[in-house]
């Protein structure tokens, strides 16, 4: 492997680091908000177990509907990749500032239903990261392992953080995250 493999390797790391921590910022703006309400420490630990499980499995049909859309598009997947991208973050920071009255913050966490509904609606927006990172990304392991790890500890941390703190800092964490994903997205289009 050359310099430029190596450079293209770490780049690719780099990437999805951040992109794994910006999904994460969603769980932990849930988090935020769940742990304001009280939550027990066995809850904490199911819901972020439930959440890392998703940040896995959506990410990774992601990466399998991406990579396939890529072979069929050819030059064109970049501006689709990048584009994907920017909508998704555009959405994110849109949502982080509505108030929403019977969302998935206002779901019973404690409830089976309510964990698989709550991890599964901030683990969607992993399913079109996934779909992006699949036109490009060489390690489908490392790329999924980092979307879970790092959805499982910033809910973790969120959760724990909303027992602490107030309420507004888990809108600036969903608002983050989106920024994130946005620029990245144009990083990709330009």
């Amino acid at each position: 492997m050359g310099l430029g493999g190596i450079y293209e390797g770490w780049g690719q790391l780099v990437t999805v680091t951040i992109m794994a921590v910006a999904l994460g910022m969603d769980a932990f703006s849930l988090g935020v908000g769940i742990g304001m309400k009280g939550i027990r420490l066995l809850h904490v630990l199911q819901l972020s177990l439930l959440i890392a499980f998703f940040h896995v499995l959506m990410p990774l049909l992601g990466l399998f509907t991406g990579s396939y859309v890529g072979h069929l598009l050819g030059q064109v997947t970049t501006y689709a990749a990048g584009g994907l991208l920017v909508l998704l973050g555009g959405h994110m920071v849109f949502n982080s500032f509505r108030q929403e009255e019977g969302s998935s913050r206002q779901m019973d966490h404690r409830s089976v239903w309510g964990m698989l509904l709550i991890s599964l609606s901030v683990s969607v927006d992993s399913f079109s990261v996934g779909v992006s990172l699949g036109m490009f990304v060489n390690s489908i392991i490392l790329t999924v392992l980092a979307f879970g790890l790092c959805g499982g500890m910033m809910s973790i941390t969120g959760l724990l953080l909303g027992r602490r703190v107030s309420r507004g800092l888990g809108d600036y964490g969903e608002a983050l995250g989106g920024a994130i994903l946005l620029a990245f997205g144009l990083l990709f289009i330009f």
